[in-house]
């Protein structure tokens, strides 16, 4: 990514009040908006911006400011407890949150502009440009209306999430949809107005995602050299899926060598206790005879990451919803053919026969078909996931989705853009004082 000259480099205020750049990925609460906020972060910085990125402390022992690099501070902000606090019972805590980003904000001398990321640092975000005038861009990540066709009555999130998006919509400078999904998702539920929107993607970092020789990588896992690998990587949450990968195997053939790596958890080894989603996917595997096939890692650092994708014959992952997805991303950088649920992201980021396939979710026996094919047919696996590579390489790599946010950002920058602020941030104040004093 080129610098900006002196007179381009911006100050930016990176807001994600839930998913801090410094947490342990794979827990129920830290996954792919982790991912992005770090690496959108770090490139930014790289490319000659300052960046300072707000988080809520979750632990009292955290330092204030944490300077990552040059250019880059993680900034955490005291509200609500100092420890865990699922993100559904956050919004009580973002008025507080507010003040203090305020605060920090005057002292800092000022910021260009803001990106939010998710829809309670979106409310940050709206309070500082109706106090301070700065303009905001925003990432929602995951929408409450698409949530609630998926999720129903589990969506355990504030009923109020939804008038406060629809706000968010309505008063943001900018919004970045992450994929062709995400956007219509804005326009056909929220009324997004097409002209202030942007698709900007997520990405990988090459540096961390390759290809390495597979047998080499099952030699350092401890894997069966003639197993049949299938990856599911992430967070354990039942929206992932994983149950329909499992209830997959029961239609492959018995005799048919294959090991379901499942790798993620709140813990290093795989505990039951610490994760009660790996004992009700155990148990899915019990009931259909398949629990010899599948293995459950626990938790892995970042670093152990390349190997594990390495090592699978294919990446699976089929979610209910996804709003973008970052692993199969991975997966793809790493060569490996991806099989994944036809929603959200997945459909833009994998080629239906050319990176690997789509299957509609809740469907085992679809899953089943495309694993078995991929078994049966090695040569045409290797041919998907080299078409991967290049895919990944040309269109998804964290310094070109920078990139094209550093560019957005400097265009809300433009005096016309500021001007613009000014007169929005007088707009709507009674609506954002009423859901502001609903989430006290």
């Amino acid at each position: 990514m080129r610098p900006p000259s002196k007179r381009s480099a911006l100050k930016i205020a990176l807001i994600s009040e839930h998913a801090s750049p410094l947490a342990t990925l794979g827990g129920v609460d830290a996954g792919g908006q982790n991912i992005y906020v770090m690496h959108v972060a770090q490139c930014l910085a790289r490319a000659g911006h300052q960046v300072d990125v707000f988080t809520r402390r979750d632990d009292p022992t955290l330092q204030t400011v944490v300077h990552l690099r040059p250019g880059l501070r993680v900034i955490h902000i005291s509200a609500g407890p100092a420890r865990f606090v699922p993100k559904e019972e956050l919004l009580q805590y973002m008025p507080e949150f507010s003040k203090a980003c305020e605060l920090l904000c005057r002292n800092a001398g000022g910021y260009d502009v803001v990106h939010a990321n998710f829809f309670m640092s979106g409310m940050v975000a709206l309070h500082l440009k109706r106090v301070l005038g700065l303009p905001f861009a925003i990432t929602f990540h995951a929408l409450g209306l698409v949530r609630r066709e998926h999720q129903r009555s589990a969506d355990a999130f504030p009923a109020e999430r939804v008038d406060i998006e629809k706000m968010l919509v309505e008063e943001a400078d900018c919004i970045v949809a992450e994929c062709p999904q995400d956007q219509s998702d804005l326009v056909r539920l929220y009324g997004a107005d097409e002209s202030k929107m942007v698709m900007v993607p997520c990405g990988f970092d090459p540096s961390e995602f390759a290809p390495m020789d597979r047998l080499q990588a099952r030699r350092e896992l401890g894997l069966d050299p003639d197993e049949f690998v299938v990856l599911q990587l992430g967070r354990l949450v039942p929206r992932k899926g994983i149950d329909n990968v499992i209830r997959s195997l029961a239609h492959l053939p018995a005799e048919m060598p294959v090991r379901l790596l499942v790798v993620g958890g709140e813990s290093d080894t795989p505990d039951e206790a610490v994760t009660p989603e790996i004992a009700r996917l155990r148990g899915i595997a019990e009931s259909l005879g398949v629990r010899a096939r599948v293995t459950f890692t626990g938790r892995r650092q970042r670093s152990e990451l390349r190997r594990y994708y390495c090592a699978a014959d294919v990446f699976v992952t089929t979610p209910w919803y996804e709003p973008f997805g970052i692993t199969p991303l991975e997966a793809m950088a790493c060569g490996t053919p991806v099989v994944g649920s036809a929603v959200g992201g997945i459909q833009y980021t994998v080629m239906q026969g050319v990176t690997g396939y789509l299957v509609p979710p809740h469907d085992p026996q679809a899953l089943a078909e495309r694993l078995a094919y991929l078994h049966d047919n090695p040569a045409h696996a290797r041919a998907l996931g080299r078409a991967g590579i290049r895919r990944a390489r040309s269109m998804f790599t964290w310094d070109r989705v920078a990139a094209q946010l550093g560019a957005t950002f400097s265009t809300l920058h433009t005096t016309e853009a500021r001007s613009g602020v000014v007169v929005a941030m007088r707009r709507r104040t009674t609506r954002l004082t009423a859901v502001q004093t609903a989430a006290t």
